[in-house]
């Protein structure tokens, strides 16, 4: 079984769903995140919160993944000041909703005074609500912005064990893991961190607190980014328990802190019954016909390694 933490599937088909059921993933979290271009009204954000708190998750129950998002104002838009300031007047709205495992994305991209800013506001938040915080670090200046990033967590009084600091790469792993946060990585087809690169860091430094995500995002990316770094990680020599640890229980541990995600909802879970709506509408088209699966039917094909 694989659980996704970084699955932004609000940019992806409804087919990708139907492919990591496939390959094994059970559960997948959903970050908010910028959607590749601006959003300039706030009425656009909270739309888009509501996406991802609502259709998202019935969209992803009806092929059998358990679907949980973390809530956040991104680094890239915090630099918007009217916008960012409406967007934080909703998140302690949508942060206490069924299923919201974290504050994120959250953090730095081009590390300006209003990202700081807004950063630290919802560090506080993530206090308040005793929530776990997921951290964008960001792509340039990467090592600088990473350390920065757990330097305000701590600042902020955020205990490195709630945090999972995310887009790691060769340069910051080290200094994230021995600091005591979470490492995670994104796993992108063609740059940033791809899956040889992460079996190589597998090797280096085993399965303690390191997180594998695929990059479901915008851009081109692979919503198999978990399944496929597992099975390279078994022909490379990992230790099946490491990579059971990066690819499904430490991201469990991590965002089960939330008190969110619980290893029952899929090992115990619902039918599905995909001739049921979502405020009047379907995943179904053209004519194709509903899968209806009793809950014993599933628990017998879970994919367990």
């Amino acid at each position: 079984m694989y659980i996704d933490p970084h699955a932004h599937m609000i940019s992806r088909t409804t087919d990708d769903y139907e492919a990591m059921a496939r390959a094994g993933v059970v559960a997948l979290i959903e970050p908010a995140f910028w959607v590749g271009q601006p959003r300039t009204f706030v009425g656009t954000y909270v739309d888009y919160l509501s996406t991802i708190v609502g259709w998202e998750r019935f969209r992803a129950g009806q092929f059998g993944i358990r679907h949980y998002c973390t809530i956040g104002l991104n680094s890239k838009e915090a630099n918007n000041e009217e916008l960012a300031e409406g967007v934080m007047e909703w998140l302690p709205r949508f942060a206490l909703k069924e299923g919201v495992v974290a504050i994120g994305e959250i953090g730095y991209d081009e590390q300006t005074p209003a990202e700081d800013k807004y950063f630290r506001l919802q560090l506080e938040l993530a206090k308040e609500l005793n929530l776990p915080v997921m951290v964008h670090t960001p792509h340039r200046d990467k090592k600088r912005g990473t350390s920065r990033s757990m330097d305000v967590c701590e600042e902020m009084g955020v205990d490195p064990s709630m945090v999972v600091i995310d887009h790691n790469n060769e340069e910051t792993v080290a200094e994230c893991l021995q600091r005591g946060y979470w490492a995670g990585f994104s796993i992108y087809p063609s740059t940033k961190m791809g899956n040889a690169r992460m079996v190589e860091i597998l090797k280096q430094y085993g399965g303690e607190r390191i997180i594998v995500d695929s990059a479901c995002d915008w851009g081109i990316s692979d919503c198999l980014g978990v399944a496929k770094t597992a099975e390279l990680a078994r022909q490379s020599g990992i230790p099946e328990e490491t990579i059971r640890r990066v690819c499904y229980q430490n991201a469990l541990d991590a965002y089960g802190q939330s008190g969110q995600i619980r290893e029952e909802d899929w090992l115990n879970p619902p039918s599905i019954d995909q001739s049921t709506l979502y405020e009047g509408n379907s995943i179904l088209r053209g004519g194709r016909e509903p899968v209806i699966e009793e809950p014993d039917a599933r628990r017998s094909n879970l994919i367990i390694e």
